[in-house]
């Protein structure tokens, strides 16, 4: 399931592309696949980089020396990479979970190059709310949200650090609505019927792309998609 749109975060060859807060991989192994990139993901979870490594091997190019993939465990408040190292930063779903979250950009804003693009998404602001106010047990388990961001507050934070916003578009419509059932079954989303079924549908959309789904889905993002999804560029003289 990927937020981010390459469209509006164009990657061009020999590009260094970091994905901060890349758990399971979605969009590190993405930017992998999109170009003749240099692909570098980052998480403090041993498990969730396994699980990406694990992931990747099926997409792996080892012949074309043209791109490359690795991944690394790292505090997002202290990033292991010199200054102005990367072209493009990717933090998807991420900003949510740091309590220091501002701590995070300044790190993004250092490691872009001047002039680089940085594309950040979070919950959006009344379907998170929705699901805070049906479970409690949805933001205060291990890991989990907390906080909920406006997103002007959040483009404010960015732009006070040198950066410009030039896109903004919402994703995943249709998992609003999952994501409200599971937080009002929370005790029991696993045995739910009413949960079952609609994960069966979301997996169904994942791997087949229907159009109806697909149109559905541009249509109700403005209204109801679940992440907010925004696009920066880092000023040159920053």
């Amino acid at each position: 399931m990927q937020t981010v749109d390459f469209k509006h975060l164009p990657l061009r060859a020999g590009d260094l592309v970091l994905d901060l807060g890349c758990g399971e991989g979605r969009h590190v192994i993405s930017a992998y696949l999109e170009a003749e990139v240099h692909s570098i993901g980052v998480d403090l979870s041993l498990d969730d980089l396994r699980t990406t490594q694990e992931k990747f091997r099926e997409f792996a190019e080892p012949e074309n020396e043209s791109k490359t993939f690795a991944l690394s465990s790292a505090n997002a408040l202290e990033l292991p990479f010199a200054d102005s190292t990367f072209d493009k930063v990717i933090c998807s779903e991420v900003l949510e979970h740091i309590p220091d979250y501002r701590g995070a950009l300044r790190e993004i804003e250092r490691v872009l190059k001047p002039g680089g693009l940085f594309c950040a998404s979070v919950p959006r602001r009344w379907p998170e709310k929705i699901c805070w106010a049906l479970s409690e047990d949805y933001h205060n388990t291990p890991g989990g949200h907390i906080r909920i961001f406006r997103a002007s507050a959040l483009r404010g934070d960015i732009e006070k650090l040198g950066f410009s916003h030039y896109h903004r578009h919402w994703a995943h419509a249709l998992h609003s609505p999952f994501w409200w059932l599971k937080c009002l079954f929370w005790d029991k989303q696993d045995s739910n019927w009413l949960v079952r079924q609609y994960h069966r549908l979301l997996v169904w959309d994942l791997m087949e792309h229907p159009a109806i789904t697909r149109v559905a889905e541009q249509v109700m993002n403005p209204v109801m998609g679940k992440s907010v999804v925004m696009y920066f560029r880092k000023g040159a003289s920053a």
